[in-house]
């Protein structure tokens, strides 16, 4: 299929798919006119590597994790401890992240309500 259909199939841009393209998460066969060619196995890729997006990975997390990824019905389940272990890592960075949002925002709403009791 071309990137045209693939991206109507994902609903992922075709600027996005080049992207993952320049990151080697995709590897399309190129015909002789230069149009990229992709498999039927792209479509589930494509979906596998928005998962991972959305889950707060980089895309160079994502091309070293999605080798220890299996898709089990839909749901990606790590193969490798290490990665799980990494994992783990990056859930905690966005829980530290999330607490200091939090202060901040806590430390907004009493600014807030000082200025309101004294205006």
């Amino acid at each position: 299929m071309r990137i045209g259909e693939l991206s109507r199939r994902t609903g992922v841009s075709e600027r996005a798919l080049r992207y993952y393209e320049e990151h080697g998460l995709l590897r399309p066969e190129r015909r002789p006119s230069g149009y990229r060619v992709y498999r039927e196995a792209d479509v589930p890729a494509v979906r596998r590597i928005r998962v991972l997006l959305a889950a707060g990975l980089s895309i160079a997390q994502i091309v070293a994790a999605l080798p220890c990824m299996v898709d089990d019905d839909g749901l990606l389940l790590p193969s490798c401890p290490e990665l799980v272990d990494e994992l783990v890592k990056h859930r905690d960075r966005i829980g530290e992240a999330i607490d200091e949002l939090e202060a901040t925002r806590g430390n907004l709403d009493a600014i807030i309500a000082a200025e309101r009791r004294a205006g």
